[in-house]
């Protein structure tokens, strides 16, 4: 480590303030010839050193800090100290177990691992890199994953579109051990969940909605409970296991739908929760129209907002969805509506959801705002790790 990258005049102060990213607007040059990839250091026009990162000059994001007292990463011992303190904050500040247990293990930048995430699902460990920097220090990783977690297997799933940002490909892959089973079999609260970590969405399991599926299920009881987007059914069934009269997750994959089945029937609730296969805006418009009314509404779409640039178009499609949702809820009911995208900032969303309340001529008290489950943490000075964001509402 010798190269450093120098910021243009005044361009210092996000990175005295802890915040991990570079763009490269901010620099007026390099010393050292870094080549992509590499770790650098980077220097305020003074001369004076702010952070040690990874460099990546395709990317916007041309550096990524991860050292603010001049430790080398390529250091040994280095990553496995990283994993160690990302573990003993589930394990011990929040007092989660892995036996049986899914979990995120490291959330990339908010745990000092920009562009790692690692997610744990009871012995199978899945790893996403989603940064050059990250990607070249593969073996690195793995080695400092075993060593501190002791997993049966790793297994990559570097398929998030992201990686593009980086001119990274898509990869996936068993990392160690042997290849997954088909589904493993996780506990979440009181219920079981089986999961997809080769080819299910994310890592296979949607981790950073866990708090939120436990806070809201005993709000649900003796209600009919429509779980849009349900993917494999966990709102579904955790509200059918606190009481709900019948489950019914709409979502547009039948492969999805039936592990939802499979997740309903290994819980014993079967004859609670039910599966349709349909385009949820048009399902929800057909409800409409022919006067069926839920006793509570969950609405957990895709990211409708992709960049800055697609903010308002995004902005008009939650709101679309949260007015028919709420057209659909009877008196009294509950709306649990969230968004996943980071460009939708929590503010910003709950006006959102106010004006679809307007335009659906409902009045609507919120019961509780919510986000991104604990094990997903949110760095003070990173505001960008917060992207989950939901509301629950009752209707007049």
């Amino acid at each position: 480590m010798g190269a450093s990258l120098i910021l243009l005049a005044g361009r210092e102060k996000s990175l005295l303030n802890r915040h991990p990213w570079v763009f490269s607007g901010a620099i007026a040059g390099a010393s050292g010839n870094p080549s992509p990839g590499d770790v650098v250091t980077v220097q305020a026009s003074d001369g004076r050193v702010l952070a040690t990162g990874f460099y990546n000059p395709s990317s916007q994001i041309v550096f990524r800090a991860l050292s603010w007292t001049g430790e080398d990463p390529d250091s040994p011992g280095f990553w496995r100290a990283r994993l160690e303190s990302a573990l003993s904050y589930r394990t011990g500040t929040l007092g989660m177990t892995l036996e049986g247990r899914a979990l995120r293990i490291a959330n990339a930048e908010s745990d000092g691992l920009p562009g790692l995430v690692a997610d744990w699902y009871d012995g199978t460990l899945v790893l996403q890199f989603l940064c050059l920097g990250m990607d070249l220090r593969r073996k690195a990783i793995v080695e400092a994953a075993s060593e501190v977690l002791s997993p049966e297997r790793i297994y990559e799933r570097s398929d998030s579109e992201v990686r593009r940002f980086e001119s990274l490909g898509q990869v996936t892959g068993p990392l160690a051990g042997d290849a997954p089973p088909a589904l493993v079999e996780i506990e979440e609260g009181a219920r079981r969940f089986l999961v997809d970590v080769v080819s299910g969405h994310k890592t296979g399991f949607y981790l950073d909605q866990a708090a939120n599926r436990l806070q809201t299920a005993p709000l649900l009881a003796g209600r009919t409970v429509l779980n849009c987007f349900g993917y494999t059914g966990a709102f579904a069934v955790h509200a059918a296991g606190a009481g709900s009269i019948l489950a019914t997750s709409v979502d547009s994959s039948q492969p999805s739908l039936a592990l939802a089945a499979r997740n309903a029937a290994i819980n014993g609730l079967g004859s609670r929760c039910s599966e349709v296969c349909a385009d949820v805006p048009e399902y929800l418009r057909a409800l409409k129209s022919a006067g069926t009314a839920f006793g509570a509404v969950i609405l957990d779409p895709p990211k409708f907002v992709m960049n800055k640039a697609g903010i308002e178009k995004g902005a008009r499609g939650y709101k679309d969805i949260n007015r028919v949702a709420m057209q659909v809820i009877e008196p009294g009911g509950i709306l649990v509506t969230f968004s996943c995208s980071g460009h939708v900032d929590p503010d910003l969303f709950q006006k959102i959801v106010f004006s679809a309340s307007v335009e659906a001529g409902r009045d609507a008290r919120i019961v509780a705002h919510l986000r991104q489950s604990p094990d997903h943490p949110v760095l003070l000075s990173y505001p960008e790790g917060t992207y989950l964001k939901g509301l629950v509402c009752c209707l007049d």
